[in-house]
């Protein structure tokens, strides 16, 4: 039973209805599949673009901390990111505290290559919400912090 919050009493741990779960799922998962499309980048997985984003924040970075952080074993990060070197979007250099280590960061091909992939995903969002109205852009706009909560939680 649902009350007019949007909590039901069929809701776990006290958060969304099921339904609500399910909607909220599937909403998420259509816009990152249509924002990964207009990127135009379909050569590119989902993890590697995640890598190239995540080594432009905190690199130069080591591979095993690389894995850390996008929640890999470290091997499947070398998988990952081996290409990306092989296409020029990635240096590898001596780590300057641990001559075994090799530090990854972004060559200006991969900082080109985000630039431009994000320039589009935003260009995709802005016409879509340009043709919202200007009740349904302040929901929107009064929803981030929430999403952004949602993505800030640790499993």
């Amino acid at each position: 039973m649902n009350d007019s919050s949007g909590h039901g009493s069929s809701a776990v741990g006290g958060g969304l209805d099921p339904a609500a779960v399910v909607r909220l799922r599937l909403v998420v998962a259509r816009l990152h599949r249509q924002l990964a499309q207009a990127s135009d980048r379909q050569d590119f997985t989902f993890a590697q673009l995640s890598a190239l984003a995540r080594i432009e924040a905190h690199g130069p970075i080591r591979l095993g901390e690389l894995a850390a952080r996008e929640r890999v074993a470290a091997p499947s990060m070398t998988r990952t990111v081996t290409p990306l070197v092989a296409s020029g979007l990635v240096t590898r250099l001596p780590d300057p505290e641990d001559g075994r280590s090799a530090l990854v960061e972004l060559s200006a091909e991969g900082v080109e290559l985000l630039a431009e992939i994000r320039q589009r995903r935003s260009e995709v969002l802005a016409r879509r919400t340009a043709e919202l109205d200007v009740r349904e852009r302040a929901v929107l706009l009064e929803a981030l912090p929430v999403l952004e909560r949602l993505v800030a939680f640790e499993d």
